[in-house]
């Protein structure tokens, strides 16, 4: 244990570090956790009293019956479940910036053996629904043509705007007309959590989510991500899907310690509220910049905004990090994480500023 806290103890302080929320670390809990755990023996394989109370956890939290799949990555719960509810014939519909439709490497297409992913346009990286009706019933019956099978959301979404509950309803109810299931990429879940102050039933199954991709790495834990059913039965393949696929742990108590500890008295919920607070004090100090733009309003812990190219050359110069110039010249991006310091934000702004004069 001394070990494990000589390593969180360096974790403060992450050198203006606003690439993504994953560049901090752990959390000291999960941290322990993962050291505690690993003492004695257990069975193998999901068998464990770890991974037992990770699923009755979450079937309290999200309040109704459901089954666990626990897997190291986001990029493996994403393409599990969506190979899990399309055939290879199938397409699955998402938003054009959605994180599975550029950041995925294809793991969607190859999980599932060659289901399409078909862009559906919308503002704020949210799917416009009549976009979606429109797509819903292409080439329905032609056997020419890949079959819509699902539509997958993001929550909160790669620019950081948040779905309402009415969105996710009105989105669930175009799946239910033409018999398509509704998939949750929950990358960023808590952030979307806190941003809308709802509770996690109300955000999922209550509003019509068939399966969830529940993150965790994003927001405090090593590496641990959990494929949560809400429609179980999808739970016998899911599980031949994820030994196949080569993300059934022989020691699954490292990754259900991890989520055990994530859960554990609120720390996802913390560590959320504090990564979403960040954002906000960061969008609202350059918000008075003249020579800064901000894109839309701040709903998660995610910022876009444009930047001056003296302002970004200085601020790299400086050893601030972050993505600029991806969406466009001068266009950045800055994410913050449970990690974030309010030092590092208020350092940020006031260079900003400084560069900016």
């Amino acid at each position: 244990m001394k070990a494990c806290n000589q390593i969180t103890e360096k974790l403060p302080g992450l050198n203006g570090g606003f690439t993504s929320d994953n560049v901090a670390g752990a959390s000291v809990e999960v941290l322990k956790a993962i050291v505690s755990c690993s003492t004695g023996a257990a069975q193998p394989y999901g068998a464990d009293e770890h991974t037992v109370n990770v699923e009755k956890r979450l079937a309290e939290i999200f309040e109704c019956d459901l089954s666990v799949f626990l897997v190291p990555t986001g990029s493996a719960a994403n393409g599990l479940s969506l190979a899990a509810l399309n055939p290879p014939w199938g397409s699955i519909l998402c938003h054009a910036d959605s994180h599975i439709n550029n950041d995925e490497c294809g793991a969607p297409e190859f999980f599932s053996a060659g289901a399409k992913l078909v862009a559906v346009s919308g503002d704020n990286a949210k799917l416009n629904l009549q976009a979606l009706r429109v797509a819903a019933l292409h080439k329905v019956g032609d056997v020419h043509s890949v079959q819509p099978t699902s539509v997958s959301i993001t929550q909160a979404t790669e620019t950081g705007s948040v779905y309402t509950l009415q969105e996710i309803q009105n989105i669930s109810q175009v799946c239910r007309e033409t018999d398509l299931k509704l998939h949750m990429d929950g990358a960023r879940f808590a952030n979307a959590l806190v941003s809308l102050n709802c509770t996690p039933a109300e955000m999922t199954w209550k509003a019509g989510v068939d399966v969830l991709s529940f993150g965790a790495t994003k927001n405090g834990v090593l590496a641990a991500e959990a494929v949560v059913l809400f429609d179980q039965s999808y739970a016998g393949e899911l599980a031949f899907r994820r030994k196949r696929g080569g993300h059934l742990f022989s020691k699954m108590r490292i990754l259900s310690a991890q989520i055990e500890a994530y859960l554990a008295n609120d720390l996802w919920i913390k560590n959320a509220r504090h990564a979403n607070a960040m954002a906000t004090r960061l969008s609202q100090g350059l918000s008075v910049i003249n020579e800064i733009e901000l894109f839309g309003v701040v709903e998660a812990n995610i910022i876009f905004c444009r930047f001056p190219k003296h302002v970004i050359e200085g601020l790299l110069a400086q050893g601030f990090r972050f993505y600029h110039d991806r969406w466009g010249p001068g266009v950045v991006r800055l994410v913050t994480s449970f990690a974030t310091e309010k030092e590092e934000v208020d350092a940020f702004i006031q260079s900003s500023r400084q560069l900016c004069q």
